[in-house]
């Protein structure tokens, strides 16, 4: 499995550490020094079955400096994978990319659970 997460990010340690509690192995990645590709944000977006907008880390400062929240609605989806492969703290984190394929943006420790427990 990968972890992307931002380790000054306190959702970002809940969640790792309910990975490391339940004893489930990881690769760490920090999404603030690799950010996801293009391709990387494409095919895991396809995988999750969730809308574009859920892969956005809509609380964030840079998103908030930048309107997104007035310009994606409009933005074609090519863009918004661009913009997201184009700073890691655009993206919605926690994220998990399981080994099944499946991948887990934001950490609701239910859904964790569910899939990882």
């Amino acid at each position: 499995m990968l972890f992307l997460c931002y380790p000054r990010c306190s959702t970002c340690k809940k969640a790792q550490n309910w990975l490391d509690e339940k004893g489930i192995s990881y690769e760490f990645r920090d999404i603030k020094k690799a950010n996801p590709s293009l391709e990387e944000i494409t095919a895991w977006h396809q995988a999750s079955g969730l809308p574009l907008k859920k892969f956005f880390n809509t609380s964030g400062q840079l998103y908030r400096s930048m309107e997104l929240s007035k310009k994606l609605p409009d933005m074609p989806q090519e863009e918004q994978y661009a913009l997201l492969a184009s700073d890691g703290l655009l993206v919605k984190r926690p994220l998990a990319v399981l080994d099944s394929g499946k991948v887990l943006v934001g950490f609701k420790e239910a859904d964790w659970e569910q899939q990882l427990g």
